[in-house]
């Protein structure tokens, strides 16, 4: 289990580990990856440790999208991309490498060839039945 003490984004935070900082705000920073999936390929971190999405408090998590909102666009404008992929790996079952939340925003072309998340995924065949009972579970946790 990683600890805020041995995290390398709370290192980063702490300035302990350089990066190339984009923007920072009380609650969060955000900072290019060092092994980007494109140019321009940008980390948004949360400053207090939090493992996944779930673990953030509300005014955490809206203050992360908003950081994300205000710097998509010039990112994308920065390395001549209209458009970009915005995602979180939460858990490592996610693919999430470092137990830290972070949002990749990573820019995109036309024809680049990394094509939709949707090709991520083989997907299931799910009968209405299931799809029902799953609104139902999913409901009854949110009450």
């Amino acid at each position: 289990m990683t600890t805020a003490a041995s995290c390398i984004f709370c290192r980063i935070v702490k300035g302990e580990i350089p990066s190339f900082a984009v923007y920072e705000d009380a609650h969060v920073l955000a900072f290019l990856d060092i092994s980007p999936l494109a140019k321009g390929h940008t980390l948004v971190i949360p400053k207090r440790h939090a493992a996944k999405i779930e673990e953030m408090t509300s005014e955490e998590a809206a203050a992360l999208f908003k950081a994300v909102h205000k710097i998509a666009r010039p990112i994308c404008e920065s390395v001549d991309a209209r458009d970009s992929t915005i995602a979180f790996n939460n858990g490592p079952a996610a693919g999430q490498e470092v137990a830290h939340v972070h949002c990749h925003i990573v820019p995109r072309w036309q024809g680049d060839t990394f094509g939709p998340i949707h090709r991520m995924f083989e997907k299931p065949t799910v009968s209405k039945d299931e799809l029902s009972q799953l609104h139902q579970r999913i409901k009854a946790r949110l009450r």
